[in-house]
């Protein structure tokens, strides 16, 4: 979230930036009118607008990843926690700039299991950016097994990775 803050704020100081200039560019001159600032208001309004909207559609997206995820995990039947059973690696950016981690689950059991894992992406202050569920199929008793967990959306600035919840089944 802190990076759409950080968005939303940069896209909402822009906008006042501009409705500034234009208030100040109104000021300094005369329209055909001599409204000035009415011209200010309506540009602070569309700007304002903007980036409420930008905000939102960012908002939606983590939601709808969120309930994604949630409902991947809701769907495992028997599954006991598992979450000190898995690690991750480092994140990188593959080639379209989504965010990528290697999920290593431990199978403690005495058969073959699989685990769906949780992963959030955050911020390096914490704050969440995406979220993922991950599948590591048929990890042997006592083995390990990985697999990959790709954020849904293209992610900028120091991405974190952090198992929010595993199930073993």
């Amino acid at each position: 979230m802190a990076v759409r803050k950080k968005w939303t704020r940069g896209t909402a100081g822009a906008a006042l930036a501009l409705a500034v200039g234009v208030a100040a560019a109104g000021c300094s001159g005369s329209n055909s009118s001599g409204n000035t600032s009415g011209v200010a208001s309506k540009a602070a309004s569309a700007a304002s607008s903007a980036a409420a909207s930008l905000a939102s559609q960012g908002g939606e997206a983590l939601a709808s990843a969120s309930a994604q995820a949630r409902n991947k995990l809701d769907s495992v039947k028997n599954g006991v926690k598992a979450k000190d059973d898995v690690t991750l690696g480092v994140p990188a950016p593959d080639s379209a700039g989504k965010a990528t981690v290697k999920v290593t689950a431990k199978n403690t059991a005495d058969s073959a299991k699989s685990f769906a894992v949780q992963v959030n992406f955050t911020d390096k202050s914490g704050n969440l950016l995406d979220v993922t569920v991950a599948t590591v199929k048929d990890v042997g008793a006592g083995a390990s097994g990985e697999a990959t967990a790709t954020s849904n959306r293209k992610l900028t600035g120091e991405v974190h990775a952090v198992v929010g919840s595993a199930l073993r089944y």
